[in-house]
């Protein structure tokens, strides 16, 4: 997983950071509210972990704004000194997922993170996956709709997969080249746009299938669930904020 940490201590920061990437994720830190928050909504995480003292602002800070602009439930743990019974309801109640005292054991953190994972994202362990009338083997590498196999090419229904998993979350364009394409993200993201085009017409994304692809304006896109009376515009550009 990729893994956002909000921790102003170097020296924690990188036992953190060591810990997770002995288990194989990937861990950015960031010593500032507002450096953690920029990162957050430009970049890909699949999970944050915050500190509740840090110089700019306080963690619950953080957390409020990250639920407040942030389209989907990503998980969040806190991870803090202060660890009396008002303070983690306090976080809970904020929209925090999980709550661990410092320092961090180990084995309890990866533990909690991991279960986390699973719970947020159970379809990734799922051989067999339905969305209204699309069905995605990931064995088979596979899609029907309404029974009818699609004809894909491979990067075709990579990102249709990774587009159906993150459904209603805004996918940046170098979000989509850095999981997609496993790409850098000063790359030229001209290729996730023509991608996109061709996508929408062989998916058949439209009100009668449920499902359209919809443009954020200067941000990249977001797989939306449609009903039936809505337009399937597929350049909408609205959602500006």
């Amino acid at each position: 997983m990729r893994i956002a940490l909000l921790e102003d201590e170097h020296e924690q920061a990188q036992h953190v950071q060591s810990i997770l990437s002995e288990r194989g994720h990937h861990c950015d830190s960031f010593p500032t509210g507002q450096s953690f928050l920029s990162a957050v909504l430009h970049r890909s995480y699949d999970l944050l972990i915050l500190d509740w003292q840090i110089p700019d602002m306080t963690g619950i800070d953080v957390l409020e704004n990250v639920r407040a602009q942030l389209n989907w439930p990503i998980p969040v743990v806190f991870l803090t000194q202060r660890d009396s019974e008002s303070d983690i309801v306090r976080a809970l109640d904020a929209g925090a997922d999980d709550y661990l005292a410092k320092p961090a054991r180990e084995a309890e953190l990866v533990a909690r993170i991991n279960a986390l994972a699973r719970r947020t994202n159970p379809d990734n362990e799922k051989e067999l996956l339905t969305y209204g009338p699309f069905e995605i083997n990931t064995q088979q590498r596979s899609i029907l709709l309404h029974g009818q196999a699609l004809t894909l090419t491979d990067k075709d229904f990579d990102l249709t997969l990774f587009l159906f998993q993150n459904q209603g979350r805004l996918l940046t364009r170098e979000m989509l080249l850095e999981r997609v394409w496993g790409l850098a993200r000063d790359i030229n993201t001209r290729t996730v746009d023509t991608h996109m085009s061709r996508l929408r017409r062989r998916l058949g994304l439209n009100p009668e299938n449920g499902f359209r692809i919809k443009t954020i304006y200067q941000r990249g896109y977001r797989l939306e669930a449609m009903k039936a009376n809505e337009s399937a515009d597929p350049i909408a550009t609205a959602d500006h904020a």
